[in-house]
Parts: structure tokens; C-alpha cells; sequence
């Protein structure tokens, strides 16, 4: 079959924006910005990623405040940031593609030493598993002041980004992050109107699309990335997936990413396939957490097995229920793994560890000179995150 036969090689509609195919590179964090700050490496990610054929590129986790941190090196979007953020915009602009930025908020999933003494926020009080060797044990509930804060801070940094050159914006309502740690109700067990019903817990999340979208006017694509699942008892699950997803519908949203996991409870729900305690424990700077992880790694760290298009069941529910253009993820490596996407109903299709490994993969599908990525779902890249440098595939150089 020609690269003419196959509808993911052709051009495809995301709110103002037309893509030149398919394949959207999703977010997946580069470790790439010391300090905070975008570098040279995430310039050359990003730019190779557009030359290798992509549609549009995602640069990960960029959050809208200080606050919003997951740790204290981590972007966050303010003005010292957006010439450094517009080298890379222009690198994937003169490789071909779009440029997406993942826009979100860690609420109560913080380690950030810049939250002491009092903790991170979140919808409501509990215990932050990860900020505990960092001294942040609790988690405390937000007000409606803080809450009105948070929309501002996501209504500031989409300007900031479209002053930087994206072409579209991601809104984070996955992953176990703020806006996800609402939707889920056994994070958000509060009694005013941002709490109980899916009504209220998609307030904040919707009040934030809303507000992104105004600010936005039209000149760029909106985009938000949800879970499927949360992947743990008591939290998200599909129907309550399926209504989001028509809220967002309604709120006027340009498209959804489909996702699952809960970064503090379900880290590897979402990265089927091997779990690399050994290479985890090496990179870790905190002495403290290696020996946690040496002694309980493998028994609280769940591994989950691989399976191609592993999120496809799921999906399927939520595109017999909205019309909005999906974005399927979730164990594309092939060729006839981006066909099924596209028999399947899906506008788009994301790729994140295959594109690791081989970022020029879809210009040589295109080619006719590959069917399918090197990866091997062996997640070591998740380590190398945190690596000097950032991530990158370990298998040896094709």
C-alpha cells in the first residue's frame, strides 16, 4: 500500500488549525529546561521531531504559575520564558509542523521547597505521598479565592504562550494533576459547589477551558488532555471519562487527548510495559527516597503489561459519545497501529516512547522505508527524564 492509501498521512482539522498529517508527538516531559528555563536540547528535541514527519508536537508540562510546580526546576510559564519557548516554536515551524505547550498545575502533587511551610493546594486536605520526604506531608484544601487564582493563571500563561508561537494549547485534566485531582472523587471530597456530582467537580476544569478559550479568540487550537480512568479504586472511571468529555464538547473545546493513570497513585498505568526500578533508584537525587524505593518500589510501583493500542477500548466509548475530534494514545507503534486509529473514527492519533526512539519515524513510513518503531516498551526513557540532558531512548543508534 502507497503512503497516498493511508488517511493518516493526510491533512487534518484542529479548531483554526490544519495539520499536514495525523500524528501528533504527545507530551511527554524532556527534562530539558534547567532552572526553569527552555535549553538548547529542547530547541534540537522539538525541531528533529518536526523534520522526522510529525503533524504537530507537544512540549510537555509547562505550568502556570510558580505554584503549580511539580519540583523547583520545573518550567512555568512568565515572561523570562517566552523568547527561549519561541526558539523552539520556530524550530518546529521550520521543520514542517505545529507547536503544541502543555499547560498545567500540580495542585497537590508538589515536592516544590518554594511551597514551604504550609504545602501545596488542592480541592481538598490529605496526605501528599510525594512531597513527604521533602517535608510538604499535607495537602491543603483551596478556596473559592484560590480557585479564582488558578483560572487567572491559566488565562495568563495561554497569552504568554501564543506570544511565544504556538500554534495550540493543552490543557492538563489528566494524570492525576489539579485539574484531574478534581474530576476524581476520591481526591475531591468537597461539599460546596466545586465538589461532589461530575457537575461539580468539572467546574474548575471547565471555568479554566472557558477561560483559556477566551483568551485564545480563535488563534489558536484548544486541546485537553483527559483520563479514561484514574486506574485505582475510588477514582475516575469511564463514564464518568464520557461525561467530561461532553462537557468539553459543549464548553467549545477543539480536541481531546485520551489518557489514563494517576501520577501519585498509578505512575505506570499509562507506561504499559516494564518498570526500570533499578534505573528509577540511580537518578533519584534524594538519598532518602532511594532507599524508599529500594526497599517498597516493587511493591507499591504496580507495573501493568503492553499491549498495543492498549487504551483503544475505552476510547471507543467515548467516540460513540462526542463528535469533538479525538486524539487516540496509548501503544501506537506501527504503521497499521495509526490505520486502525484512523478505521476506528479517530481524527488523530498520538505517539510518545515510539518517537523517543525514533523521531524521524513517520517521514520514513511515509517513505515507504518503515512500518514500525524500535520501541520495546521497556521504559527505561521514563528514567532518563531526570537524567543530565533529558530524555532519550537507550537502545543503540539505528
Amino acid at each position: 500500500m502507497s503512503a497516498d492509501a493511508h488517511a493518516v498521512f493526510t491533512p487534518g482539522r484542529l479548531g483554526p488549525l490544519t495539520l499536514r498529517n495525523r500524528v501528533v508527538k504527545t507530551a511527554t516531559y524532556e527534562g530539558m529546561c534547567p532552572g526553569g528555563v527552555p535549553s538548547d536540547a529542547l530547541v534540537r528535541h522539538h525541531g528533529t521531531l518536526a523534520a522526522g514527519g510529525v503533524g504537530m508536537t507537544t512540549v510537555a508540562y509547562c505550568a502556570v504559575s510558580a505554584a503549580g510546580r511539580t519540583f523547583d526546576a520545573q518550567m512555568y510559564m512568565r515572561p523570562e520564558v517566552v523568547t527561549p519557548l519561541r526558539r523552539v516554536t520556530d524550530a518546529v515551524h521550520a521543520g514542517g509542523a505545529a507547536a503544541s505547550l502543555q499547560l498545567g498545575h500540580c495542585g497537590a502533587f508538589s515536592k516544590s521547597a518554594a511551597l514551604r511551610p504550609w504545602g501545596p493546594l488542592g480541592p481538598s486536605f490529605g496526605i501528599n505521598a510525594y512531597g513527604l520526604m521533602a517535608g510538604l506531608p499535607f495537602t491543603r484544601a483551596m478556596t473559592e479565592a484560590d480557585i479564582a487564582t488558578v483560572v487567572d493563571d491559566f488565562g495568563r500563561a495561554a497569552e504568554l504562550a501564543l506570544g511565544a508561537g504556538f500554534d495550540a494549547l493543552e490543557l492538563h485534566l489528566g494524570h492525576g494533576y489539579l485539574l484531574s485531582q478534581f474530576l476524581c472523587p476520591a481526591t475531591n471530597r468537597r461539599r460546596d459547589r466545586f465538589g461532589g456530582d461530575l457537575d461539580g467537580r468539572a467546574r474548575l476544569p471547565l471555568a479554566v477551558v472557558d477561560r483559556v478559550r477566551q483568551v485564545v479568540g480563535g488563534r489558536a487550537a484548544v486541546v485537553a488532555k483527559i483520563n479514561l480512568r484514574d486506574g485505582f479504586r475510588g477514582g475516575l472511571e469511564l463514564p464518568d471519562a464520557i461525561g467530561v468529555a461532553t462537557r468539553l464538547e459543549a464548553a467549545g473545546i477543539d480536541g481531546i487527548v485520551m489518557s489514563g493513570g494517576f501520577t501519585s497513585r498509578t505512575p505506570f498505568y499509562l507506561f504499559r510495559g516494564e518498570r526500570p526500578l533499578r534505573e528509577m533508584i540511580e537518578v533519584e537525587k534524594s538519598r532518602l527516597q532511594r532507599v524508599v524505593l529500594r526497599l517498597v518500589g516493587a511493591r507499591v510501583i504496580r507495573a501493568y503489561p503492553f499491549e498495543e493500542l492498549f487504551f483503544l477500548p475505552l476510547a471507543r466509548e467515548v467516540r460513540r459519545a462526542v463528535r469533538v475530534p479525538l486524539v487516540l494514545l496509548g501503544g501506537a507503534l506501527s504503521l497499521d497501529n495509526l490505520d486502525t486509529a484512523m478505521r476506528e473514527g479517530f481524527e488523530f492519533v498520538a505517539m510518545g516512547r515510539a518517537l523517543i526512539a525514533d523521531p524521524d519515524l513517520i517521514a520514513r513510513m511515509q517513505r515507504g522505508e518503515a512500518t514500525r518503531s524500535r520501541c520495546i516498551s521497556c521504559n527505561k526513557c521514563v528514567a532518563e527524564m531526570d537524567r543530565p540532558g533529558g530524555v532519550r531512548c537507550v537502545l543503540p543508534a539505528a
